[in-house]
């Protein structure tokens, strides 16, 4: 039998982690309205940022669980805004890199820094062992979260 307390905290952790979700996700379309972005480019931008290198576009359609052709006209958008640059593979020269126009770029994380300050504060709320836990909890779910992802992909769509 399921401990009542704890019982009452999965409860309390669905409605406040679909409350969550829903804010970043709606947080995401205003950041990519404010930029005159589509929220699928903010996205990736965040990303291909967040790597230590440029990436292809099969990569990014990995990273993304996009198709390689919805991942193509996505890099396509984001080059024809500057905000990337398409290069030849020194190592292969028929694959083509994306990389990330750190002038353009600039544009972005302006308005994340002066957003950011605020999401600072709320950090600083917590102890370096609850913010172990928080990066813990958010690699985790991100693994799972691509794991779904990839589930969901491979079952036909309800009727």
């Amino acid at each position: 039998m399921t401990d009542p307390h704890r019982a009452r905290l999965y409860e309390e952790l669905s409605s406040e982690s679909r409350r969550y979700l829903a804010s970043y996700v709606l947080f995401n379309q205003a950041l990519a309205d404010h930029l005159g972005l589509h929220p699928t480019d903010v996205q990736c931008l965040s990303l291909l940022t967040a790597e230590p290198g440029p990436l292809t576009v099969k990569q990014i359609a990995e990273m993304t669980g996009l198709t390689t052709g919805s991942a193509t006209r996505l890099v396509d958008r984001l080059e024809r805004g500057g905000y990337v640059a398409r290069t030849p593979d020194r190592q292969d020269r028929r694959r083509v890199l994306v990389t990330p126009v750190p002038e353009r770029i600039a544009r972005v994380a302006a308005v994340w820094d002066d957003l950011g300050r605020s999401w600072q504060t709320l950090l600083d709320e917590h102890t370096e062992d609850e913010l172990e836990v928080l990066i813990r909890h958010m690699r985790r779910a991100h693994e799972l979260s691509h794991a779904q992802m990839g589930r969901l992909r491979s079952r036909p769509k309800p009727d």
